[in-house]
C-alpha cells in the first residue's frame, strides 16, 4: 500500500507522464492506494475540479487517524522546524498520517524530506531516484501546496 501526496495526484489527474504519476496509476490499478485525509481536502479545494473526479477521489479508501495524532503531528513539525527545515502544516499532517500507519508516501514535493529526516517518513520518490541512479533531487514540477 502507498499514499500519494497532492502534488502527485495533481500530476496524475493532469495526465503527466512523470514516474510518480505512472506509479500512482499502477497502484490504483492494483488497488494499493490509500488517501490521506489532508490530501483529499486539498484536492477537493480546487473549485474547477469536475464533480465526477471529486466523487472518484472520495471513493479511495481513507487512512484512519488514531488517538494522539494531532499531538504527534505537532511534535513532528517542531522537530523539522528546529532543524531549520521547511515544514508546512499540511505537509506535517500528511507525513504524520503516513508515519503512524507505516505507509510510504509517493510525492514529487522535496519538502517532505524534512519529515523523512526528522522521523523516518518513507518517501517513494527517494527509492525511485536512487534506483534510476539520480542524486535524489525529486521530480520536477510544481507542488500543489
Amino acid at each position: 500500500m502507498i499514499a500519494a501526496d497532492t502534488s502527485t495526484w495533481i500530476a496524475f489527474l493532469e495526465g503527466s507522464k512523470g514516474e510518480d504519476a505512472q506509479l500512482l496509476d499502477k497502484a490504483l490499478e492494483d488497488r494499493q492506494v490509500l488517501m490521506a485525509p489532508v490530501v483529499l481536502t486539498e484536492l477537493l479545494s480546487d473549485p474547477k475540479l469536475p464533480p465526477e473526479v471529486a466523487e472518484t477521489l472520495s471513493e479511495v479508501p481513507m487512512i484512519e487517524i488514531g488517538a494522539g495524532y494531532w499531538q504527534r503531528a505537532g511534535m513532528l513539525r517542531a522537530k523539522a522546524i528546529a532543524k531549520r527545515r521547511k515544514a508546512r502544516l499540511g505537509d506535517a499532517l500528511i507525513a504524520q498520517t503516513c508515519i503512524d500507519r507505516g505507509i510510504p508516501l509517493l510525492t514529487r514535493d522535496r519538502d517532505f524530506r524534512a519529515f523523512a529526516d526528522a522521523a523516518g517518513l518513507d518517501l517513494v520518490f527517494e527509492k525511485v531516484l536512487t534506483r534510476r541512479g539520480r542524486s535524489g533531487r525529486g521530480f520536477s514540477g510544481s507542488a500543489a501546496h
